[in-house]
């Protein structure tokens, strides 16, 4: 029990660090992403800077049509760089903006990941075999509070697992033929078996039941995966 709470332990404390270095990972894009798009932006004043270089340079430009056409291109400069501003700070609340959807967006999908674990870890826990009762004068099977009606075959498949279970043993699908069918063991196919615990699993319908249920070991072949003090068979 310590070994397993101080694994649960460590998991929480990982999906914690992944949640910080993912959330520091996108706010750091993005703030890079901003830098080198502000830096990128002309300066607001560049317009009348570049204006004003014109003429100077140019001292032919006395006029006081030259001068009305300096102060003309003076305001359109001032208008640009007022505009800029503007985008600047629009720019920048997009960012934020941005920044919160994508922390979010990545705080709910590990809440999301981590509450789908936790449902999947009930539902089985939920289900978990704790009385095995098998009626074979009604070919009916109860799985906790959960009654399952059978067919003769798949009953008779059940119960040789469940005898098999309350020995310790574990049947392979030729054994499972062979004690079914009366016949001696080499003169049965092991497809033949493997048969009938498909069969099983189909007519008890819930996937999930049924693969908590009937367990296939590799290389050794089926058991129960149920407590033999809990099996019942009548």
């Amino acid at each position: 029990m310590p070994d397993n709470i101080s694994s649960v332990t460590d998991s929480l404390r990982a999906g914690n660090r992944a949640v910080v270095w993912g959330i520091a990972a996108i706010a750091t894009i993005l703030a890079v992403a901003a830098g080198l798009l502000f830096f990128a932006l002309p300066d607001a004043n560049a317009f009348n800077a570049r204006v004003e270089r014109i003429f100077v340079q140019n001292d032919a430009l006395t006029g006081a049509g030259e001068i009305r056409l300096l102060e003309v291109l003076a305001q359109s400069g001032t208008a640009f760089g007022e505009v800029l501003s503007s985008y600047r700070v629009i720019i920048f609340i997009l960012l934020v903006f941005a920044t919160a959807l994508l922390i979010a967006a990545l705080v709910f999908l590990l809440l999301i990941v981590g509450l789908n674990r936790r449902m999947s870890e009930i539902q089985r826990a939920g289900i978990e075999v704790q009385r095995l009762r098998i009626l074979r004068s009604e070919n009916a099977v109860m799985l906790n509070d959960m009654a399952f009606t059978l067919t003769p075959a798949a009953i008779e498949t059940l119960a040789v697992l469940a005898e098999a279970r309350m020995d310790d043993d574990i049947l392979t699908g030729a054994q499972i033929e062979a004690t079914i069918s009366g016949r001696p063991e080499p003169d049965c196919d092991e497809a033949a078996g493997a048969t009938r615990i498909k069969r099983l699993r189909d007519a008890l319908g819930n996937q999930l039941v049924a693969e908590l249920l009937v367990r296939n070991i590799s290389r050794k072949g089926y058991t129960l995966a149920v407590a033999k003090d809990a099996i019942r068979v009548d």
